[in-house]
């Protein structure tokens, strides 16, 4: 191919593996709320590549963090420290329950390094026979052999048998399957605080709580993925600060770059412990370029005032998309906290999702779907009022649209 030959989404057809299957649009700019693809036209982002663009695309004091470290130092790995790396950690540490941090370069990794330290920390202090993990039913939790293991979900993991093994799955939002399924065997129970790709499910009220006393009452550990609800999404920090609930490991990652790959492991002293020199690693772990960005993310989002943006603008926009939602006769349900929303369809169009997404595109607003029934809105932490205006007006073009054709 020659680099005047034109790209198109033909030629992800004969050089991509095929493990997705991309929407027509290839998207070629970004500023702020607004992308535009090659032919020039514009959409409003409510998908931020799937919750990553916390703050929008092309943030001028992350491009200024990410041009000024480019032109000082890429890379070392981790045979030495480097200041971003240590800054960020440092930021996180001062900002969350956290006294230890492990970087990595993705959601999926950091809640490897998680388990990994959850099984780790038990053969030290309890022996061999304390491994059990028990994780829910709908999760999803990276795409490494571990970690879709313990998602729960079989669509992932078919053909890729046999499986890691001591793994237990039981139904989210339901704390009596999990006073059943944690005992003294069990070293961790990992959960989302809000399950994202599972359709956006907020717990009862007591649940997070619950999950907290049963591993204290069996020393087990637990572990919050917080990949998706994390770095200012639900209006908080973390969304543990906002549910009052305390977990001993978290995994965070797409937000907390801003669209430059980072994952991080949040845990305490004593439980880092067991992760000795050797014990784990990541040669781009704590990557200068992404910690720098990281660190330019976490600056504005950890402000209180952008905080309590984000849960005004939630609260705008699920009324919205309610009213919306009512109007077309197409949602059962928006749920979500922050700017984490879901909008579950009614019943003659469940499995639908994506339909009702490609139909969006095609009116010049990107969401996702959260599974087969849920639509999912991610937009920046930071849209303006009259981009969210501007994006709800082409959806409910693209609802009405789909409502017409997709008769049930």
């Amino acid at each position: 191919m020659h680099a005047s030959d034109p790209v198109t989404r033909e030629l992800f057809d004969r050089v991509m593996v095929p493990s997705y299957n991309p929407l027509p649009v290839i998207p070629v700019r970004g500023e702020g709320s607004r992308v535009w693809d090659q032919s020039g036209r514009d959409y409003v982002d409510f998908a931020c590549g799937i919750a990553v663009s916390c703050l929008g695309h092309a943030h001028p004091k992350l491009v200024a963090a990410l041009t000024e470290q480019g032109s000082r130092l890429w890379h070392v790995s981790n045979v030495m420290a480097n200041e971003p790396a240590l800054r960020l950690a440092a930021a996180l540490c001062e900002l969350t329950f956290a006294e230890r941090v492990f970087f990595a370069n993705s959601g999926a990794e950091a809640n490897e390094a998680a388990l990994k330290l959850a099984r780790k920390y038990a053969s030290d202090h309890f022996g061999p026979s304390k491994h059990e993990i028990v994780a829910f039913h709908n999760a999803f939790h990276g795409r490494t052999l571990f970690t879709v293991t313990v998602g729960g979900q079989p669509k992932y993991t078919e053909g890729f048998e046999p499986l890691p093994g001591g793994i237990r799955h039981i139904p989210y939002d339901d704390l009596a399957a999990a006073e059943v399924a944690i005992g003294e065997r069990t070293c961790a129970v990992i959960v989302e605080p809000i399950q994202g790709e599972g359709g956006i499910r907020v717990p009862s009220e007591g649940f997070l709580a619950g999950l907290r006393s049963l591993c204290n009452r069996h020393q087990a550990l637990l572990v919050f993925d917080e990949v998706q609800t994390g770095n200012g999404r639900t209006g908080y920090l973390y969304a543990y600060q906002g549910m009052g609930v305390t977990p001993d490991v978290l995994a965070t990652a797409k937000g907390l770059g801003g669209g430059f790959p980072i994952g991080a492991m949040l845990t305490t002293a004593k439980i880092a412990a067991s992760f000795g020199v050797g014990s784990h690693g990541s040669t781009y772990g704590g990557n200068p370029l992404a910690c720098a960005v990281g660190g330019a993310v976490l600056e504005i989002i950890s402000r209180p005032e952008t905080l309590v943006g984000v849960r005004d603008r939630g609260e705008r926009l699920r009324a919205a998309l309610a009213t919306l939602g009512q109007r077309h006769g197409l949602f059962r349900q928006v749920r979500g906290r922050g700017l984490l929303i879901g909008c579950e369809l009614v019943e003659p169009y469940r499995g639908r999702a994506r339909e009702l997404m490609a139909v969006a595109l095609e009116e010049g607003v990107m969401v996702l779907a959260a599974g087969l029934d849920v639509l999912r809105l991610v937009p920046s932490l930071i849209i303006p009022d009259e981009l969210l205006d501007q994006g709800l007006t082409r959806l409910e073009r693209a609802m009405a649209r789909f409502r017409a054709s997709a008769k049930p």
